[in-house]
């Protein structure tokens, strides 16, 4: 091959958005994926088939449990095959998608594990050698592992085998409380299995707005989900019919069996770099296994670039996606720049949790002095009308500018409404801006003008 401007290690979110917008600029990119499809974790293991059930599963609940109140009878039974195959073909149209998208933008797709051999030189497979100008490191995340608990992909599975089980397991556990596991036990809960979370905090969610988390917990108990909170499992018997879990206070105290069909582990994840060569070239990395970058994403040796899931900052898609923008836009000159702090995060249960900015107790702890407005859905006409009334707008502003510090949204289409107020901060806006921008009526969006208004002490309909 000719030598390259650039070569980007990895080839999703992060690395194959970054190559197409490298390639815009003038540059000869080359993407190493080690996968055999683009779309990294996200798109084929991830994000999208994760999505993808969620929705399916949604709808057959509603057709079994809210149907006959809208007026709409008739029987419907699960045919999980043919659900997992729909989820299937989605990943696969989606990942050939990105494929075309690399021929249009003459992006060179090697296949094969890229190493770094000096700052010049990536090595494929061991054998072959890429020269180039420039490498960035895309190699995204993997799966945390519980100590005690070894996962098999069958009985004791990973965000992966979650994706795939079959058939719907009778009793489903699941250990972490965060995003990942509560969007896979809702897909499960919703096809008819038993779930429980078992959570090492004393709450759900991580650290998402106290207030929000409480509700959301309430939400999903009164939809089936049973959890078991300041709770740790320290080991895990597999060899069975299913699998034996010991469990007991995070803070100490006497065990507890629980017995499962099967159990998703969903700790976390951490940064993938193994075998990238990173302490050969001398490339520096932090107590948590993060590669350190400066603000323009370039490490500590020269020409080797990180962005994503392997540099500090939330571990989401579109985080990854805009670090790869901004870093090769800044090789090339440009002045770009991501506050993280606009980085929105959204879970996909039913109802949908979003948050941008700051929570409450971030602000308490900070000692900003802040003001609050909140909006129910119960009280939105559209939500009315389409039996969704569940949660409620949370905006938080700075009591003496007004401005915007903060979103949180429990509600339908949370993760859609949550942009009004990433635009809003993005510009260093308050929540009268917000307020005073017309909405439509009736629509969901009603209820951040409505929560803008009670920012300011004068909402409309509660």
């Amino acid at each position: 091959m000719s030598e390259f401007d650039l070569v980007i290690i990895g080839g999703g979110p992060g690395g194959y958005v970054a190559a197409i917008r490298a390639s815009q600029l003038g540059m000869n990119v080359a993407c190493v994926e080690m996968r055999g499809s683009l779309g990294g974790t996200c798109l084929n293991v991830g994000c999208i088939p994760s999505k993808a059930l969620l929705s399916s599963s949604h709808k057959f609940h509603d057709a079994q449990h809210h149907f006959a109140e809208m007026g709409i009878k008739g029987n419907v039974s699960l045919d999980l095959p043919t659900m997992l195959a729909k989820k299937d073909k989605i990943v696969l149209d989606l990942t050939k998608g990105i494929e075309f998208l690399f021929k249009k933008n003459k992006v060179t797709y090697v296949k094969g594990r890229g190493a770094i051999k000096s700052a010049s030189e990536v090595v494929v497979d061991g054998k072959e050698t890429i020269k180039t100008k420039r490498i960035l490191i895309a190699t995204g995340s993997d799966v945390m592992r519980l100590p005690g608990v070894d996962i098999d992909e069958k009985k004791i599975v990973s965000s992966t085998g979650a994706l795939n089980l079959n058939p719907v397991p009778q009793h489903l556990v699941v250990v972490g409380g965060g995003v990942i596991g509560l969007e896979m036990g809702s897909v499960w809960k919703r096809l008819g299995a038993k779930v429980t979370v078992i959570e090492y905090l004393d709450k759900i969610g991580g650290y998402m707005d106290a207030e929000v988390a409480a509700q959301f917990q309430k939400i999903l108990a009164k939809q089936g989900i049973e959890f078991k909170l300041g709770m740790k499992v320290t080991s895990a018997d597999a060899k069975g019919k299913g699998v034996s879990l010991t469990v007991e206070p995070a803070k100490g105290g006497t065990a507890e069996k629980l017995e499962a069909d099967v159990v998703l582990v969903s700790i976390g994840r951490k940064p993938y770099t193994e075998g990238l060569g990173l302490e050969k070239v001398g490339v520096k990395m932090d107590s948590r296994g993060r590669i350190e970058v400066d603000s323009h994403f370039e490490t500590n040796v020269k020409g080797i670039y990180a962005i994503g899931d392997v540099i500090p900052g939330p571990m989401l898609a579109h985080k990854a996606e805009e670090d790869g923008v901004v870093a090769v836009e800044n090789m090339m000159g440009q002045k770009s720049h991501i506050d993280y702090n606009l980085v929105p995060g959204v879970v996909y249960t039913w109802p949908e949790v979003a948050n941008v900015g700051k929570t409450e107790e971030e602000l308490k702890a900070a000692g900003v002095d802040y003001k609050v407005g909140k909006f129910p859905f119960m009280a939105n006409s559209r939500g009315k009308a389409v039996g969704e009334t569940d949660g409620f707008v949370k905006l938080l502003a700075d009591a003496k500018t007004d401005r915007l510090l903060g979103c949180h949204i429990i509600g339908p289409d949370a993760g859609t409404l949550i942009h009004e107020a990433c635009l809003i901060m993005e510009f260093g806006g308050s929540s009268e801006d917000l307020a005073r921008t017309c909405h439509a009526h009736p629509t969901l969006s009603e209820a951040m003008k409505e929560a803008g208004l009670a920012a300011l002490g004068r909402a409309i309909h509660v």
